[in-house]
């Protein structure tokens, strides 16, 4: 088997990497240069595949942290040798790559890869080698039942209670909340876990569902889902999708018609915002381009960077979003955790961890929450407005100026 790493051209991935090469140079120099043997950090992501476009704004942040410690006199000293491998958005190929990096190429310390089903993959190979396994993107805790398992999702330990409650908040905290609601989902693990717990919650406070609709992953032709929403006509529609899932179904609406008059989407590609019909939709955040997120330093140099190194791989939204946020954060905690410990042994990181905090862009972070999660839900909730995603709530840490719009 052929294991491509990246179904974009060379040209492409040089630039993009020319891109951070650019933004690192123009930077002030951190401290003396790495030296002595590398430790070797690897992950696989969806660099094809269905989940590719998302998968790719995960490798530029993967890129550019690596960048950065080797910029900054890398970790313990010593210089970090990243090896990244396309797992196809395939569970089962992402479980053979994890085997691969943990064998053949011996690396030192691993990071998971993008979505649920291959991290669940990648994470039985963990359990068998006795590796920390660090993870940004699963969305059912309950799951990830390894002893050194460790969440950097600030979800919380049930994210298919908390969530729905925070969007359902969100919206009455405008006087105009809905009263009736579509759930719309991926059969996809997480997905369909947070759709089926948006219908539950939805129940509890009063929504009346009006159409529960579910369809494949990897479903092109969305006409069919698109016709049932139209025809339900409800005041909220809920979308558990993944990846370009979204646009595709606002596209299909869009063509018979139809604009939701709230919409939400679980797991998007960051270029949602950059599609007209995409206005006013509302996701779930912990990082994006604009204040409060921006606040901090690194914050702010990291979204530099990043649209340097996104407008340079062409990417139709170059900004920093909730998904580079989470990329981001994985790779902080697992720093944090070596550097503390002065250490690359598993269970030296695992005890540390297991017991510390880490502050990150996305906030003070434990893992005090079942299965290494964090002990509270401190999602935000974003909304596309005039193509940019912003926070708009809870309002005590909105985007200045900003507010949720629900007509």
């Amino acid at each position: 088997m052929v294991l491509s790493k990246s179904k974009f051209s060379r040209r492409q991935v040089v630039a993009g990497l020319g891109g951070l090469a650019v933004y690192a140079a123009a930077q002030p120099a951190w401290s003396q240069a790495a030296s002595g043997k590398p430790i070797k950090i690897g992950q696989a992501l969806a660099l094809t595949g269905p989940f590719a476009q998302t998968g790719l704004v995960h490798k530029i942040v993967s890129e550019y942290y690596v960048a950065r410690l080797n910029k900054n006199g890398g970790l313990l000293g010593r210089p970090v040798e990243f090896t990244l491998y396309d797992d196809q958005s395939k569970p089962d190929v992402s479980r053979t790559l994890y085997e691969k990096l943990l064998t053949s190429d011996n690396v030192d310390l691993i990071l998971a890869p993008y979505s649920t089903a291959p991290i669940l993959a990648a994470m039985g190979v963990a359990q068998r080698y006795n590796k920390v396994f660090i993870q940004n993107t699963m969305g059912v805790p309950a799951l990830a039942t390894y002893k050194w398992h460790f969440s950097a999702l600030v979800s919380g330990p049930e994210p298919s209670v908390s969530l729905p409650n925070k969007i359902i908040d969100a919206f009455n905290s405008t006087g105009n909340g809905p009263k009736t609601i579509a759930v719309v989902t991926s059969k996809f693990p997480s997905a369909e876990d947070m759709a089926k717990g948006m219908r539950t919650e939805a129940g509890k406070r009063g929504l009346k569902e009006v159409a529960f609709l579910e369809y494949e992953t990897g479903t092109l032709d969305y006409g069919p889902v698109a016709a049932r929403v139209k025809e339900a006509d409800p005041d909220y529609m809920f979308v558990g999708c993944l990846g370009v899932e979204g646009n595709q179904l606002l596209e299909a609406l869009s063509k018979i018609g139809y604009k939701p008059k709230r919409h939400f989407y679980l797991y998007p590609s960051p270029l949602l915002a950059a599609y007209g019909p995409a206005d006013s939709a509302t996701s779930l955040t912990n990082f994006e381009d604009v204040e409060p997120f921006t606040s901090s330093a690194e914050g702010t140099e990291f979204a530099k960077a990043f649209a340097v190194a996104a407008e340079a791989a062409k990417l139709p939204y170059p900004h920093v979003d909730s998904q580079a946020g989470n990329e981001y954060t994985g790779w902080q905690i697992l720093v944090a955790a070596v550097n503390a410990t002065k250490s690359i042994d598993d269970a030296k990181l695992a005890d540390w961890l297991d017991k510390n905090s880490v502050d990150t862009i996305a906030g003070r972070r434990n893992f005090k929450g079942i299965n290494h999660t964090s002990e509270t839900d401190l999602q935000e909730i974003r909304q596309v407005q005039n193509g940019r995603w912003v926070s708009v709530f809870p309002k005590e840490t909105a985007t200045p100026g900003a507010k949720l719009i629900a007509p």
